[in-house]
């Protein structure tokens, strides 16, 4: 009884520090097949994996406004589109958090920091929250980097998108780049797991 207590006691710790991360269902892992998804962009748009004919692959960010993680990376979200879009392997980003817990996730604050930032890629509104759920995403930002083959989109990579969040400059180690190149290269991805560090998503409650 007493060893029941202390493991319960521990785990609720590591909860409440972050140090475990509950999600809904297991999700996806490197090699499973892509879920399809059909989510409003805040462009206006409905977008689809089924309808992204013109591509290699896609680089699925789940991130959203508020977050101090995602914010940081904003610019280098940026800078992943331009640089692998014309290579075949567009950014598309998706916000999957619950508007009522952080109104300046809603879908508005969506269309205004799109603005304001001049995405040049898909932002995209998980209202329903079930794209994150099926993809197993826990955090913002959290990558999930997809290749096509036979027209079919397969997870190639899980995780974050470096390994330094507040210094760019200092940056040594870049996941996201290195396995999309290796991708382009026709090559297998040397890392394709890491751990995606960032604010929890805001779920809805049942």
């Amino acid at each position: 009884m007493l060893k029941t207590y202390r493991f319960l006691t521990t785990l609720l710790i590591l909860v409440l520090l972050g140090g475990f991360t509950f999600r809904f269902g297991h999700g996806l892992d490197v090699g499973d097949k892509a879920k399809d998804f059909r989510l409003l962009s805040a462009s206006g748009k409905t977008v689809s994996l089924s309808t992204m004919s013109d591509v290699k692959g896609a680089i699925i960010i789940f991130t959203c406004n508020h977050c101090p993680f995602s914010q940081a990376y904003e610019d280098r979200i940026i800078a992943l589109h331009k640089k692998y879009a014309p290579e075949g392997y567009p950014v598309i980003a998706i916000n999957p958090n619950d508007a009522s817990k952080v109104p300046d996730d809603s879908y508005e604050n969506m269309q205004k920091r799109a603005q304001e930032k001049s995405f040049p890629f898909e932002y995209l509104y998980d209202e329903s929250q079930e794209t994150a759920k099926a993809y197993g995403a826990s955090r913002t930002p959290h990558v999930f980097l997809l290749t096509k083959k036979n027209n079919k989109f397969y997870v190639a990579y899980i995780g974050g998108i470096d390994n330094n969040t507040d210094e760019p400059e200092n940056v040594t180690k870049k996941y996201v780049e290195e396995a999309v190149d290796e991708l382009i290269a026709g090559k297998p991805v040397t890392t394709s797991f890491t751990k995606a560090i960032g604010c929890s998503i805001k779920w809805k409650q049942n």
